[in-house]
């Protein structure tokens, strides 16, 4: 029945052969298999085409249940047709309604053009229920193969994109179509690869290197995430259960740097504040300046979004700025506590990012942070300057709790910026060593007044200053603690207007 060496031949493996890789084993059962093509026309006959093209059924994941679809190559080339688009919808539909998680495994040529209009309608009706389930159930796409046209907005609206070096593509026109409309030469990698995806577009979530690799990838992050909106994720302890008795990490006091402007790895310390080895990274070839991705937290699943020194010293910019709100807005959705690491100079300056529209990305992470309702956690660790500490879940922004790291450094802009202008006047006509020695004196003064965190403690913007290897035990209490609070009503409405 299925034309798995044809695959084989090709260096990848069957649509049923994807299934039975990634679920649990001897855990899927196929629904509407005898479902197959039913419009009679350029050339093709109803019936023709087995299953229509696509798998379609449900199993279990690590002992938990989702639901799956998984095109074919084999049958005339994936392409969906009505019958193939409305088994994929049924399925979406029937996530939905039993509360976990879709897996989609694309390999499509796009639309049957055959069939015309109905190939459409087909697709019309997956974007509808994926739009319904989005923030009610995951969606996870594997692109395990050609993803073309109309099939690739599926995965655009689902949660997570997984794509595979060497076999995934990705594009709305294809290199033949690109040629004949604007004599440009790319090839199909070049125009919509794993890399391209993962790495400059930002429409890959997670790159793997071959398909068993992926498909753990899958595993490992549907149990760490929760299988829909309602699940008590936190349902793990009581806070009377809470007991500071736990782990310090004393290490952390050692990661940032003495000197100020010295670069370090933001993952080494969210490595030390999750569990051993559960934090999942999400995104992390893209917009590298800031990272963001799951972990565990003595069992709870939180999200983590902190500035990256090592990439443009953690500035925010137009694609940082995406990332996170994505992010922060997928966390809100399912309540998943939102844990915000924050050592960032600035949003970065300069015509480019201007042009591109900082402002309207900037304004996204700003909105994210502050519609988001579950559990927020701000830890500065060493700097916060300007209009990026408003945006990193500061108190303005409903963070629950701020915390600061001695030494943590909160201002309108660095100590030698702010020089710079307050005493222009006074510096303009100084010879070029009185004027040195006047701004180095300026420069101490105004690191001693102003570039800590004391005023912002006084005011209330930070609860508390912390010692770094007491922060993941804090964190943990407050998650705890805030588990069971109720908001206060806001403003009654339909809905905002995200400045997408």
């Amino acid at each position: 029945m299925y034309q798995i060496e044809k695959q084989h031949a090709k260096g990848k493996l069957h649509a049923i052969e994807r299934i039975q890789c990634l679920l649990d084993s001897n855990s899927f059962r196929e629904i509407q298999s005898g479902v197959t093509n039913l419009e009679e026309t350029f050339g093709l006959k109803p019936g023709q085409f087995p299953y229509d093209g696509v798998i379609t059924g449900y199993g279990s994941i690590n002992g938990r249940k989702v639901f799956i679809y998984s095109e074919d190559f084999t049958v005339i080339g994936g392409t969906l047709g009505k019958q193939h688009g409305y088994k994929i919808a049924n399925v979406i539909k029937l996530a939905i309604e039993n509360r976990c998680p879709i897996i989609g495994i694309n390999d499509s040529g796009g639309a049957r053009i055959q069939e015309g209009v109905n190939a459409l309608a087909g697709y019309g009706e997956i974007f509808y229920y994926n739009t319904m389930a989005s923030g009610y159930i995951p969606q996870i796409s594997i692109i395990a193969g050609n993803c073309a046209g109309g099939a690739v907005y599926s995965p655009g609206i689902t949660d997570f994109i997984f794509v595979i070096d060497d076999i995934s593509q990705m594009y709305v026109t294809g290199p033949k179509v690109i040629k004949s409309v604007t004599n440009e030469d790319i090839t199909a990698a070049e125009l919509g690869g794993a890399e391209v995806h993962s790495s400059t577009s930002g429409v890959a979530h997670f790159r793997c290197e071959d398909e068993n690799g992926c498909f753990a990838k899958v595993r490992k992050l549907l149990d760490t995430i929760p299988q829909c909106y309602s699940e008590k994720e936190l349902a793990v302890k009581e806070f009377s259960d809470y007991t500071q008795n736990g782990v310090f990490r004393y290490e952390m006091d050692h990661i940032i740097p003495e000197e100020r402007n010295k670069s370090y790895d933001i993952r080494d310390i969210i490595y030390n504040i999750a569990d051993e080895d559960s934090f999942i990274e999400i995104m992390e070839q893209f917009a590298k300046n800031i990272v963001v991705g799951f972990g565990k937290l003595k069992g709870i699943t939180v999200g983590f979004v902190a500035n990256q020194p090592k990439f443009a010293a953690g500035a925010l910019d137009c694609d940082a700025s995406d990332k996170g709100a994505r992010f922060i807005r997928y966390c809100d959705a399912y309540n998943i506590p939102i844990i915000t690491l924050t050592d960032v100079p600035g949003f970065l300056p300069g015509s480019n990012q201007e042009k591109k529209g900082i402002i309207r990305h900037g304004a996204k992470l700003l909105y994210a942070y502050s519609e988001a309702t579950t559990t927020k956690l701000n830890v500065i660790l060493r700097k916060a300057y300007g209009g990026a500490y408003i945006a990193m879940c500061s108190k303005h922004l409903r963070a629950d709790f701020v915390y600061a790291w001695p030494g943590a450094e909160i201002a309108v802009m660095g100590a030698e910026g702010a020089v710079d202008i307050l005493f222009a006047k006074a510096m303009k006509n100084m010879e070029p060593g009185e004027k040195k020695s006047f701004r180095e004196e300026k420069i101490e003064e105004y690191n001693k007044d102003f570039m800590n965190a004391k005023v912002a403690t006084m005011h209330g913007y930070v609860d508390e200053v912390i010692k770094p290897e007491a922060t993941r035990e804090r964190l943990y209490a407050d998650i705890l603690m805030l588990a069971g609070r109720k908001m206060i009503a806001g403003v009654t409405k339909k809905h905002g207007n995200i400045p997408l």
